[in-house]
């Protein structure tokens, strides 16, 4: 038989019934698991191979979804900012996913309980890992999205988080993207999500939005425009004249949004405007 890896799925023959585990061939042990059938010398099993915490050799009869050939969708079950996340497969130990295969930002990576769209690999050593899918994959195995979509709720996980934005993967196998503007704050990569269809592309991909429809989201960024002009001590350098990199730079709110807040709160006399400042109104100080 040539080298066994973890990783892989294999058939080994059992070779002895010790008191926890089956020996099978080439010494491999296979830890007895409550309620599994007994297995007696000779007979043939299908196992998944991996290292347990000894950097022991070690085999499973319970097959994982995800493989070095599938890719599956799996639970983040431990975050450690110099190494990565570590996935559960449904194995006693966890796969880590390498900082390396993560958003160089800390902020977006994903938390306990998100889940990963990933395979296995072997890191440099031969150790058992996990890469995140590719775009390349995600654009030969998604479905193409029926126009009926247009204005309809669509929820699903963050495959990928860059500065454009965040790209998800739907829970009926879509392709979405979600443009920076679209949203109030940058998801986590693994997070669910859940907007609206802003448009169905040619290609079968939607555009999501993760702001509410215009009358909520102008409230909502009232709200916000309020808020921060508070704790900026009574003012900001900004006016509806403002250049809209200069409003996205400060509030990450296009300009459009920003003057349909700003024209509430100047209408609610809550601001004024005077020599490019915003300032609040003495009497919404308190």
């Amino acid at each position: 038989m040539s080298q066994l890896k973890p990783g892989t799925i294999v058939d080994l023959t059992v070779k002895k019934d010790a008191k926890t585990a089956y020996i099978l061939e080439n010494d491999v042990r296979l830890p007895k698991e409550r309620g599994s059938d007994a297995l007696n010398s000779g007979d043939k099993v299908t196992v998944f191979l991996y290292e347990d915490k000894k950097g022991q050799l070690t085999a499973s009869s319970t097959l994982p979804d995800v493989s070095l050939n599938s890719y599956g969708w799996v639970e983040v079950a431990d975050v450690v900012d110099r190494l990565g996340v570590f996935i559960h497969i449904g194995l006693p130990k966890d796969v880590l996913v390498s900082k390396d295969d993560l958003p160089l930002h800390t902020s977006v990576w994903p938390k306990r309980g998100d889940h990963l769209f990933v395979r296995l690999d072997h890191d440099r050593r031969g150790k058992l890992t996990a890469k995140p899918v590719t775009e390349e994959i995600i654009d030969q195995e998604r479905d193409r999205a029926p126009k009926e979509l247009m204005n309809q709720p669509a929820g699903g996980h963050v495959y990928k988080a860059a500065k454009i934005g965040s790209f998800i993967i739907t829970e009926e196998g879509y392709r979405g993207f979600i443009h920076h503007s679209e949203r109030k704050e940058e998801p986590r990569l693994g997070q669910w999500v859940k907007g609206r269809v802003i448009a169905v592309k040619e290609d079968g991909t939607l555009n999501i939005s993760l702001r509410p429809l215009i009358l909520e989201s102008r409230d909502e960024d009232a709200e916000f425009l309020l808020t921060r002009i508070k704790e900026n001590g009574g003012k900001i350098p900004l006016t509806d004249k403002s250049s809209p990199e200069d409003i996205r730079d400060y509030l990450n709110l296009s300009k459009a949004a920003f003057k349909r807040a700003m024209g509430k709160l100047l209408k609610e006399k809550k601001v004024t405007q005077n020599d490019g400042y915003t300032y609040l109104v003495k009497e919404q100080e308190d």
